[in-house]
């Protein structure tokens, strides 16, 4: 009997211990763990049952000699069932553990987060709380002022680049530049680098000529539109009776004489009437280098001309004081009125060079420009989507997964608790939505079919019906890369865990010793 209520006691100790590891278990699970106690007490009951009944004395039947030999034969048998009862208990308990363990990670893990806040003392008020939570928003480390104030320096280098360029492009036929757009996170107010690796991306808009015009060719299955790439066919136009009387469909013999001296923008720049990206890059690169003599910024900074981009400018800008700047240019062609431009691809591809890529940096700029001037001191949210970027090393995350969770959060989220009290809450939203995309292999791009789009975001009209594209696709095709991406997952929040931990931590004992 002593054994029976042993047992007994370790199932309720095993029930009352799986209750308080999670208290809120689906009523599906709650059903089945139900249904398995139910079994496991009615083989315990006919265990218990057998074992009571081999050991009653059969005085009637057995001499004293075969009745000891029962009962000791009993007793072993109920101490090997007791042993048996009880691994299988112990089994039944270490899975438990290791399945809860594993189900309620995320969700443990955004708890510790909302807790961190309250590390110092249990009676600390929701004043305090604030208060500690504003502090730590305020000491994140992140290259803001600094990255602002190198923004600005290429910019109006960049605005005096280009206006020296339209000068000695007038009268020509060749590709009309517009001022350069600031685009990526260097622009953008944030950025995963240290501020001296940061590089500053530029896009240069290119407007056809007198005479000409752009027309876009998509490339791929029309009924998977928007495509990626798209060729840009130049063709000529009338242009008589514009403010350049030239006109190449309809030219005077003098004018002919005058039109083969001029360089044409489908003799040198085009494959085929076809834009070309890598000549329009080398023919910028051999614009710059004879320009910048021209330039006011050329006394500050020497200038150099990478050669590791076929399809874009990369300038190296080099101070008398040793600071040195990295400057990428883009080259694009705006889509009607839009905010998406075809530019050239940002990364080397085996794509032909006449293949120009549907770039959406113009249109994220504008969306944190928007979002600037609704949330609560402007900047906040930058602060997080930093924070977040700048523990990703080493892993297949890329910054662009984390800014369009924070993109999508900033669009439903009401802007009011970006705020420095609601600091660990929003970066633990960040944490439970990029995890829910992991686990469910999904995660929606920005910008096509989201019926939330600002109306400051001017979208082609087929990108505003389109099908949302899943950015996390290869998971779907790829298991081994989806466990991996999870496994990630867990290292990347306890480096951020950490981060955040010993921040509040560090700020606290500091105030405590300043006080």
């Amino acid at each position: 009997m002593a054994a029976t209520k042993f047992l007994a006691l370790l199932l309720q100790g095993l029930i009352l211990f799986s209750a308080k590891v999670h208290e809120k278990l689906d009523e599906a699970t709650w059903k089945r763990m139900e249904e398995h106690d139910k079994e496991m007490n009615q083989e315990m009951t006919r265990l218990m049952e057998e074992m009571d009944r081999r050991s009653r004395p059969q005085w009637n039947l057995v001499p004293m000699v075969l009745q000891q030999m029962a009962q000791e034969q009993s007793n072993m048998t109920q101490r090997a069932v007791l042993f048996a009862a009880i691994a299988g208990v112990l089994v039944l308990l270490f899975w438990l553990c290791l399945w809860l363990r594993k189900r309620h990670c995320e969700e443990d893990s955004v708890h510790r987060m909302y807790e961190i806040s309250d590390i110092s003392t249990d009676e600390e008020n929701e004043e305090e709380k604030d208060v500690g939570d504003r502090i730590f928003a305020r000491h994140i480390q992140w290259p803001l002022q600094k990255m602002i104030s190198r923004s600005q320096v290429v910019k109006e280098l960049m605005d005096d680049l280009v206006q020296v360029l339209r000068l000695r492009l007038s009268n020509t036929f060749l590709p009309e530049l517009q001022p350069a757009i600031g685009v990526g996170s260097s622009f953008e107010g944030w950025s995963p680098y240290e501020v001296n690796d940061v590089i500053y991306h530029l896009l240069v808009p290119l407007k056809p000529p007198t005479g000409h015009k752009f027309c876009l060719e998509p490339l791929g299955i029309k009924w998977k539109m928007p495509a990626r790439d798209s060729r840009i066919r130049v063709d000529l136009e009338c242009s008589c009776g514009g403010e350049n009387a030239l006109c190449l469909l309809h030219h005077t013999k003098k004018q002919l004489r005058r039109i083969k001296k001029a360089p044409s923008v489908l003799d040198i720049l085009c494959t085929h009437s076809y834009l070309d990206v890598e000549k329009v890059a080398e023919w910028f690169k051999d614009l710059v280098k004879k320009a910048w003599v021209a330039l006011p910024q050329a006394r500050r900074y020497k200038m150099k001309v990478l050669p590791y981009s076929q399809s874009s400018c990369l300038l190296q800008l080099k101070s008398a004081f040793g600071s040195t700047l990295i400057l990428e240019i883009l080259f694009g062609v705006q889509q009607g009125d839009s905010d998406i431009f075809l530019s050239s691809p940002p990364e080397p591809t085996n794509a032909p060079s006449t293949f120009w890529t549907t770039n959406y940096l113009v249109a994220e700029g504008k969306f944190f420009s928007h979002m600037a001037k609704q949330v609560p001191y402007g900047s906040f949210h930058l602060k997080c989507l930093h924070l977040w970027t700048s523990v990703l090393e080493g892993t297949d995350i890329s910054p662009y997964i984390i800014k369009t969770v924070v993109m999508h959060l900033l669009n439903t989220t009401p802007v009011s608790g970006w705020c420095r009290q609601d600091c660990i809450m929003r970066l633990a939203d960040i944490m439970r939505y990029l995890h829910c995309c992991l686990v469910q292999k999904k995660l929606n791009f920005f910008f096509l079919g989201n019926a939330e789009m600002p109306e400051e975001i001017i979208l082609p009209p087929e990108l505003q019906t389109h099908e949302p594209h899943n950015l996390l696709e290869h998971l779907v095709q790829d298991p081994a890369a989806h466990a991996k991406a999870l496994g990630q997952f867990e290292e990347i929040q306890e480096k951020l865990m950490d981060r955040i931990y010993k921040g509040v931590l560090h700020i606290r004992r500091a105030s405590t010793v300043m006080q």
